[in-house]
């Protein structure tokens, strides 16, 4: 479990490798993450988009940015959460992910939460570190 607060707003990863996606023989390795998302501040936020930075073994980085998070723009007022499972593939056994959300306040401000780096490895694989 991974886990990172900005201004009230705490996010927390946890990755699993899903073998049954996977087809190692062919260089596919496949990771479900589940994100929550809880409002820890005194204001209502909306989430509006994401960014993704995906890093594999081999250090080739993918950049994903998009509207919202599973086709939503969670509103979370103070003490609220929201929670989402998502995958991601990559062609090594290991890889990294971090990235942030875009936010708005209901006063209309806009800031980016960060989401905290997490690990993406093959249970009992060699790690490399780039």
């Amino acid at each position: 479990m991974y886990r990172a607060t900005t201004r009230g707003v705490q996010v927390t990863v946890t990755p699993r490798f899903a073998p049954e996606r996977s087809d190692p023989d062919r260089s596919q390795y496949f990771w479900a993450y589940t994100v929550e998302i809880v409002n820890l501040g005194a204001d209502t936020v909306q989430l509006r988009s994401r960014h993704w930075i995906i890093t594999d073994a081999l250090g080739r980085v993918q950049e994903v940015r998009g509207p919202g998070v599973v086709g939503e723009q969670p509103v979370l007022p103070p003490g609220a959460h929201f929670e989402y499972t998502s995958g991601v593939p990559l062609p090594t056994s290991t890889g990294i992910m971090e990235g942030s959300y875009n936010l708005s306040t209901d006063r209309g401000e806009d800031f980016e939460a960060e989401v905290p780096a997490f690990s993406l490895d093959v249970p009992g694989a060699a790690r490399t570190l780039n």
